[in-house]
């Protein structure tokens, strides 16, 4: 769905009323604020609307690209929320979990923290970005829970899988951490080219909400770039049912 800035509520699906623990992944890599990162002003509306209708607890977690620690960009940020818990995913404990694709299209299995496994309801919330004539939305937003130990080359954070094509790796990584839910922060558009720091800035007045690959569907159609990893996510869809 997309709505109206203004006229944006976040009201949970049902399924949330359940959860125990819902897990917020916002894009943080960086102490710089909106649209290069997810402002505080989207999370506490999501916060809000959770605590409406559940009693779980809510955890908000993210990485930085070079491994640093992210607490002084939470602070930079202004992430300041009541009763949320603050990870550096970088302190957590990483699973090698399996993709479910018997065909994947880049990489058998990912190191995924426990944090994320723990939890019952699972929220990517990230500006609308474009990089070159490639979308970065919901799901390239997961990346930043991988951690930087498993795939750094050199100085480049998660260098290992951009070698592997990290359209191919978006793909496997939509199937292996399933998220529930794709909030994207489409007040700007932001576009840039080799550094996600600094770019140029387009008035959208929008946020789109939905299923990860709907979502990002819907933002490659407002951006007008075509993302190679929403057709590979297809064919996995066609994978899995036969």
């Amino acid at each position: 769905m997309i709505f109206k800035t203004s006229d944006f509520v976040f009201t949970p699906p049902p399924r949330l009323s359940w959860a125990r623990r819902v897990l917020i992944k916002p894009c943080t890599g960086y102490p710089l604020p909106y649209p290069v990162t997810t402002s505080p002003e989207i999370l506490n509306i999501i916060i809000e609307g959770i605590k409406k209708v559940s009693d779980a607890d809510v955890i908000i977690a993210d990485g930085t690209p070079g491994g640093e620690s992210i607490y002084p960009i939470y602070q930079a940020l202004g992430y300041s929320f009541r009763h949320v818990l603050m990870l550096d995913v970088r302190d957590s404990i990483f699973l090698e979990i399996e993709n479910p694709l018997t065909k994947f299209f880049a990489t058998p299995t990912f190191w995924v923290p426990n944090a994320v496994l723990r939890s019952d309801f699972l929220i990517s919330v990230t500006p609308f970005k474009v990089c070159g004539n490639r979308g970065r939305f919901s799901i390239a937003n997961l990346l930043g829970l991988l951690p930087m130990s498993k795939y750094r080359i050199g100085e480049e954070g998660w260098g290992a899988l951009y070698e592997l094509g990290i359209e191919r790796v978006l793909a496997d990584l939509y199937y292996t951490l399933p998220f529930d839910l794709g909030i994207i922060e489409a007040r700007q558009k932001f576009f840039y080219t080799d550094d996600p720091r600094k770019g140029r800035i387009e008035e959208c007045g929008k946020i789109l909400i939905g299923e990860p690959h709907e979502v990002d569907r819907e933002a490659a159609q407002l951006a007008r770039v075509e993302c190679e990893y929403l057709n590979l996510i297809d064919q996995g869809r066609s994978q899995l049912e036969d």
